[in-house]
Formats: structure tokens, sequence, C-alpha cells
């Protein structure tokens, strides 16, 4: 006998997840999605409907388990609306498992993936999930009671979330991904499912200098952790420390950048109720390099050093690009537009001596390139109408002298010219490493 009628809707990587946990004999399972789906992708015995507005015709259903980037308000439906995430949260609460979940515009990749090796670096058993490419829903049944789950969480898994986590990780908050929700404030609303339904033995962790991580922190009632504080962790002197304890020599931190110093203040506050010794603080910080398309120098050739920066779809993200060396730099910009704000990247740029010389791609590069001389950049602004990473490249290697850096750091996002923006990093790194 059937028990329920299940509407996994949308059917990417998170929707063959959840298709693959909900698929039993009890339940009937039907695949909905506005896009066609070729039929070597999906299940032989699958039943699939789609087409334009199928998202807004799911009455009958028991419940529509909807793929993280599916806006709840485009669904239509007189069952419930569920998710993988909300899923996840429940059978872990049942398993009485913590949860790190760490949100923000940029920096949740890298500050899950240090709180992960300052977690490891204890001997901990520690499953990291979510936005950062595993989803959830596949490693629960190996998931047990003392273990702890670290969660990157995007602002399309929070949308609906029913449980916040008990530890919530709130990192710098900028507009972003404006193209899907309908305001920043519903952006900043979706970022605060993170914490309003803490309990009051929870605790959020949040950036002091952020006053919309700020804002979200105080929907928690739970304990409130700012970083950098005196009270909490913090750089002096070339140290860390979290309140009066000294823990290691910041170079324990691989990573270049202040934003990424951040990011670690982030991973130390979060993971200090179960890491409190600064010698595997140290070793957790070392132990981590750093995520691919983040930052990541792919290689120096005559002088020149070339980083991958290709995860950066956010200004924001660019900025901290940009102030993370002191060294020449030729930045590579653009791709397509997401209605972001540009203005303050144009007054980094501008205020910045080292930016030599800005390369500026794909669909966005004549407003980019306007936004830019309005707000006074003096720098060289090279605007291109190319076709592939091998010719951008090429004009980025004749502008860079021995002792510059070249940085792929677009602040948008790539769907204009590449699959995506593994794909855009996978395509730069090539063509550098074949130089």
């Amino acid at each position: 006998m059937v028990n329920m009628r299940i509407a996994i809707a949308g059917y990417g990587a998170e929707g063959k997840s959840s298709y693959a946990y909900w698929h039993n004999p009890e339940n009937e399972l039907v695949i909905v999605d506005e896009r066609e789906i070729p039929a070597g992708d999906v299940p032989l015995d699958a039943n699939v409907i789609t087409g334009e507005g199928v998202f807004e015709k799911l009455d009958g259903f028991d419940m529509v388990v909807r793929t993280a980037s599916l806006a709840p308000r485009k669904i239509r439906t007189d069952g419930t609306i569920w998710s993988g995430t909300n899923e996840f949260f429940a059978r872990c609460a049942e398993k009485s498992v913590p949860i790190i979940g760490v949100t923000g515009t940029k920096g949740k990749g890298t500050t899950s993936s240090l709180i992960t090796s300052i977690l490891k670096a204890a001997g901990k058993t520690v499953h990291l999930v979510g936005n950062i490419g595993q989803p959830a829903l596949e490693v629960l049944p190996s998931i047990q009671p003392e273990d702890i789950v670290v969660y990157e969480l995007s602002s399309f898994q929070l949308w609906d979330l029913e449980t916040s986590p008990q530890v919530a990780v709130v990192l710098m908050i900028e507009p972003d991904h404006l193209d899907t929700h309908a305001d920043f404030d519903a952006y900043v609303t979706a970022k605060s499912q993170i914490a309003v339904n803490q309990l009051t033995t929870d605790r959020v962790v949040y950036n002091a200098a952020n006053v919309y991580a700020t804002k979200i922190a105080q929907f928690s009632p739970g304990q409130r952790l700012p970083y950098p504080s005196e009270h909490t962790a913090h750089v002096r002197g070339g140290l860390f420390y979290y309140g009066e304890t000294e823990l290691c020599d910041e170079d324990n931190l691989l990573l270049p950048g202040r934003h990424n110093l951040e990011n670690a203040l982030a991973a130390i506050t979060a993971t200090w109720p179960w890491v409190k010794e600064p010698s595997i603080i140290a070793e957790g910080l070392r132990s981590f390099a750093g995520l691919p398309h983040r930052l990541e120098l792919v290689r120096e050739l005559d002088g020149v050093q070339y980083y991958n920066d290709s995860f950066s779809s956010a200004a924001g993200a660019a900025v901290a690009a940009i102030r993370a060396f002191t060294a020449p730099e030729v930045v590579i910009l653009g791709g397509i537009d997401k209605g972001a704000d540009f203005t303050e990247l144009a007054q980094v740029i501008k205020d910045a001596p080292n930016v030599k010389r800005l390369i500026i791609i794909g669909k966005i590069r004549h407003k980019l390139a306007d936004v830019l001389r309005q707000n006074g950049v003096t720098q060289p602004v090279q605007v291109i109408d190319v076709q592939t990473m091998g010719e951008i490249v090429g004009l980025a290697r004749q502008a860079a002298a021995p002792g510059d850096i070249v940085i792929l750091s677009p602040a948008c996002a790539s769907f204009d010219m590449f699959k995506n923006f593994y794909d855009r990093g996978d395509q730069f790194r090539s063509v550098v490493q074949g130089l």
C-alpha cells in the first residue's frame, strides 16, 4: 500500500539525492521539473512530469520535496512543502547529533572546511555536507550520535528551514542572488532562518563588523558570540587568541587575505566548545590549504602568479580577493548580471594602488565598465568580447610583468560563457597550466 505520494520538485544533484532517499515501496514518487530531462538521466521506472508552470500544479501530493534553488513561493500544492535540508535536520535531531550550520554571502565553504579541519584534528568524526557539494541525505545513514555535522547553508537551503542548528555561524552578509530573491530584505530574511528557531541552549557565532550578520544574530534566543572580539577569537600581535588564551601564530593559517583570517576566527569560535587545546587548533588551521576555485594558486610563470578565484560570483568576493595581496594585480572581472551593486567594488579598485589593469568579460562587461568609470576608477579598463578562456588568459598574460599577480575573480555568475563556476575555474586552471 502506498503511504505517501511525493513530488520531487527539481531534478538536479539534490533532486536525485532526494529521489534515492524517498524511493521505496511505501511511496509513490513523481519527478517534476520545468525543464526537459534527458531520458537516460532518470531511473527506468520513474514517473516524470515536465513543462513550464508545472510547479504550480502540484495539488494531490502529500509532500513536495523542493530542490534548494526552487523558491517555496513558486510551488502550489495542497500538501506539505519539504526539503532535503529539513529532512536531514529532523533525522539528526532524532539521533541527537549536533549540527554546526554556516551561512554568509562569501566564505561559507572555507569556514565550513576550517571548522571540519579543526574538529578532525581533535579526533572527532565529522560530516561536511550541504552547499559545499555533498548532498546531506546521502551521508545520513552513516551518521552516529557521537558525530558532528558541519552544514554549509545557502539562502536557498535556509528559505523554509524549520529547525536551526545548535551552532549557527553567520559570516559577512551583503546583496547577492537578487535575481532569485525578491529583494535584499528577502535574502536577509532567508538567511535569518539559521538562527530564528534556535533554543536557549544553542549558540550563534556572527561577524560583529557586519550589520546584517548582527541583525540575524539578534533573532537567536541562544548565546550570541561575536567575532572578532576580545571575549572570543581574535588576532593580537600576529597571534590567534580566544579570550585571553593564546592559541598559535597566525602563520598557521595558510590561506591568503584578511577575509580568510576572519573565516578562521569564525571557525575557532564555532569549535571552541569541543576544541580548546592551542596545538590542536594550530594543527587544524595548518591542515587546510584551501578549496578549489577560492584564491587557488594555479602556478607561477615568468615571475607572475596566477590565482583562480572563479567561485567569486558576488562583488564582495572580488573585493576580498583584491585586498588579499599587495603586489601589482591584473584582475579579470565579469560574467552575467545577478542584480548586484558594484559600487563598493569600484571604490575599492579606485583606492587600490596595486590594481594595474582590469579585464572585463561577459554579458555585463559594458555595464560594469560604466559603473567603474562613474565611480572614478582610473586604472586601465579593457572591455573584451571574447569566446574562450584562452583569449582571456592570453590578454592577462600580456598585461602582467614579473612580480605581478593575475586573478580571475569575476564578481559575477558564469552562465553566459561557461556551464558554472567550476567549469570557468577549471578552464582557467587548464589554460594557465598549459602556458
